[in-house]
């Protein structure tokens, strides 16, 4: 098949998918329990290791990858009132710190532990610290200055890639559970019509959705996020290409941030509805361009390190934050805004049913960039023979 006719079926295929699985959800009881977001991982990763995709398709996927998470953005900040995070700032911030802290931790008793297997150890700390501190840019940057081989980065990156999935799938499922028994939960929302409540859920409601009392407005909105999405990139091209995607994305959110400000821009019926669709459609993309092939024998050292590190700071941070009172939905997004980066904190969000929670973690994960390549660089060079 020609590559450019299989890339728009496949355009098609990442479009249509979630707008099927919001549609049958409420239909099939085994869809709803599941979640939309986990249903569209599986399909994902199903699709992207039959054998169908290949290198032709990575340009197509990271584009829509990109285009999904900076345009889902300013459409799910827009719907919340800034005013609810302030009253939340200071738990967050103990949050981000006993997180970082409990993946420096971590990754360092890691390192004594899997020096034996793992050579140039300490270069593997510095990814790690950088990418659980930080994101996927992080791990780029680190692996240039420090000189990471290809092959080395490789399996870094597919071993996180894989734990890094069941351990959003186990925060989405069985883990939300579980931490809203252990820590305290339940903290005052203010919604975004301004009314003082407390909110335990908070569903997307996809219900009358091309109405057009719901459809002007909602097209309103997405036409905002583009103008903020062209604002954002011509930004980054006064910065150093290095710093392009932080300055992006630091954008986005202040400009998103900005609009809730605006009444009649967060009173847009469905705007957050529509920004958890690009979710969707980020999730289903994500889940395809995982190669499960690529993870050999000889990546097993680095996926035992990768594993123990998220395990035991999800489990350190988890102490830390019943010792420090911090509730929760704090504690999990900001677990997942450090460990899966800010793209990912909408997805947990909509799992928790808590949106209010948004803006905290894309604020712990904005912080996160920009100290990611600092605590990598330093540790990787503490732990230098």
């Amino acid at each position: 098949m020609n590559v450019i006719i299989q890339n728009i079926l496949l355009v098609i295929f990442y479009l249509t998918v979630p707008a099927l699985v919001i549609h049958y959800a409420g239909k099939f009881l085994l869809l709803r329990k599941a979640g939309n977001v986990v249903v569209v991982y599986i399909i994902g990763l199903i699709v992207g290791n039959i054998g169908i995709l290949g290198k032709q398709n990575f340009e197509v996927q990271s584009m829509i990858t990109n285009l999904s998470i900076l345009l889902s953005l300013p459409l799910l900040l827009s719907a919340l009132n800034f005013a609810a995070w302030t009253r939340m700032a200071k738990k967050s911030i103990i949050s981000l710190i006993l997180g970082v802290v409990s993946v420096f931790i971590v990754v360092i008793s890691g390192y004594y532990l899997f020096k034996p297997l793992i050579p140039e150890t300490w270069k593997v700390t510095g990814l790690l610290v950088g990418v659980y501190t930080g994101g996927t840019p992080n791990l780029a940057s680190i692996k240039e200055a420090l000189n990471v081989s290809p092959n080395e980065y490789l399996m870094v990156h597919t071993s996180d890639l894989i734990f890094s999935g069941l351990y959003l799938l186990f925060l989405m499922s069985i883990g939300k559970v579980i931490f809203k028994k252990w820590l305290p939960y339940g903290y005052t929302y203010q919604g975004r019509f301004g009314s003082r409540s407390s909110e335990f859920s908070q569903h997307e409601d996809y219900s009358y959705f091309f109405k057009k009392y719901n459809l002007l407005p909602t097209l309103g909105i997405l036409g905002i996020s583009v103008l903020i999405l062209l604002i954002s990139v011509g930004s980054s091209f006064l910065v150093p290409p290095k710093l392009a995607t932080m300055v992006v994305i630091l954008m986005v959110t202040t400009l998103g941030i900005g609009t809730s400000f605006i009444n009649s821009l967060r009173r847009s019926p469905k705007s957050f509805e529509l920004g958890m669709y690009f979710i969707l459609v980020f999730s289903l993309v994500v889940a395809s361009m995982a190669d499960l092939k690529k993870f050999t024998m000889d990546a097993m050292p680095i996926f035992l390190y990768i594993s123990y590190t998220i395990t035991l700071s999800l489990l350190l941070h988890l102490l830390l934050s019943r010792i420090f009172k911090i509730d929760a939905d704090t504690m999990i997004i900001t677990s997942t805004a450090l460990i899966c980066s800010p793209p990912f904190v909408p997805v947990v969000a909509g799992a928790l049913n808590n949106r209010s929670i948004i803006i905290s973690g894309l604020t712990v994960g904005i912080v996160g960039y920009a100290i990611g390549n600092y605590l990598g660089i330093f540790t990787a060079l503490l732990m230098h023979p």
